[in-house]
């Protein structure tokens, strides 16, 4: 999908922990860390509310559009 998640990036710019940021939102890091991968099919504009809040950046800053980007093959199996 051409759709990139840069919260990773953001953390490590940021020098923020997954947990921390995991417990200023309210949602666990086993969901942080799908988010963070890519491997949901949405997000709440609430939580993403939040996570921009405590990362002080836009929406646009967390996500990026790469045209042409392979689709990631994954394990096979429908999430």
């Amino acid at each position: 999908m051409p759709i990139r998640v840069r919260l990773g990036v953001m953390l490590a710019e940021r020098n923020v922990t997954s947990r921390d940021l995991a417990d200023y939102v309210g949602i666990t890091e086993a969901n942080l860390s799908l988010l963070k991968r890519g491997k949901v099919k949405g997000v709440r504009f609430d939580t993403l509310e939040r996570i921009c809040a405590f990362l002080n950046c836009q929406p646009g800053d967390l996500l990026s559009y790469e045209p042409g980007a392979p689709d990631d093959p994954g394990d096979g199996t429908d999430e």
